[in-house]
């Protein structure tokens, strides 16, 4: 699927989760039963004929209950996760941050792991010499960007696995509740950032359970409920239209 630079697409997007029904114990375990064909498995769909269109320069967020399906989504996205029916593609360069860590070697050094990330990501060792010292003063690491990643708080995982991947301005941003984490003061750095691309045009594919936050960053929002879309308009739409179905349900919920 070719597609313009900055755009998402999705066709019919479908994800389906195989779950086994029996509880093993052990990998041995695991290996008798399945040479047995003992193994029962349950289907879990977790996403269901998601159909999305996102242009360039959109910043369109995703909101819904846990389990909604939003997470899985940014992952087929983002090629994490290949999806069981239909089609996503993605026009340009993709720069996902979807779990604090994801990426890091535990064992390696900030310094290290600024490389090894930045060279999973398609940039030659020179673009990576190039931008070292503005990653690390962004990271605001400082000497710890020497030790190993192992030690770091998850303030310290953010501030790295966020000040790498937008070094250089990618094409579409995917980000999971990313702004959430972490000290006021690095969230405003972030924002300045962010700002930067969005003036270069950049997309952004964001998932957030802060109604203000969503309303802050992006136009338009897309409301997932039980994998499937519910809702796809204006942000202050959909979130009145997601928040009555959620009060309305809570109050259905009968309490102990």
């Amino acid at each position: 699927m070719s597609l313009p630079r900055g755009t998402v697409k999705l066709e019919s997007l479908s994800l389906c989760y195989r779950l086994a029904k029996q509880r093993v114990p052990s990998f041995k375990d695991y290996a008798l039963h399945w040479v047995r064909g003992a193994l029962v498995y349950e289907e879990l769909w977790a996403l269901r004929d998601v159909s999305l269109s996102v242009a360039p320069g959109e910043r369109v967020a995703l909101v819904g209950r846990n389990g909604a399906g939003k997470s899985t989504l940014l992952k087929v996205v983002s090629g994490v996760l290949p999806a069981s029916r239909g089609r996503a593609g993605v026009g340009g360069r993709v720069e996902p941050l979807l779990e604090l860590g994801t990426g890091f070697d535990y064992e390696l050094t900030g310094l290290e792991n600024i490389y090894l990330n930045a060279l999973l990501m398609g940039h030659p060792r020179r673009e990576i010499d190039e931008r070292l010292d503005e990653i690390v003063a962004f990271s605001g690491l400082g000497d710890f960007v020497r030790a190993p990643v192992r030690n770091y708080s998850s303030g310290m995982l953010a501030r790295l696995g966020f000040a790498v991947m937008t070094a250089w301005t990618p094409d579409v941003l995917i980000l999971d509740e990313f702004l959430s984490v972490g000290a006021e003061a690095f969230e405003q750095h972030c924002r300045g950032r962010l700002e930067r691309f969005w003036a270069a045009g950049s997309t952004l594919l964001f998932v957030s359970h802060s109604p203000a936050t969503v309303r802050e960053y992006c136009h338009r929002a897309v409301w997932l409920d039980g994998g499937r879309v519910r809702a796809d308009g204006p942000a202050d739409d959909v979130l009145e239209q997601y928040h009555r179905a959620a009060s309305q349900a809570d109050l259905a919920t009968p309490t102990a």
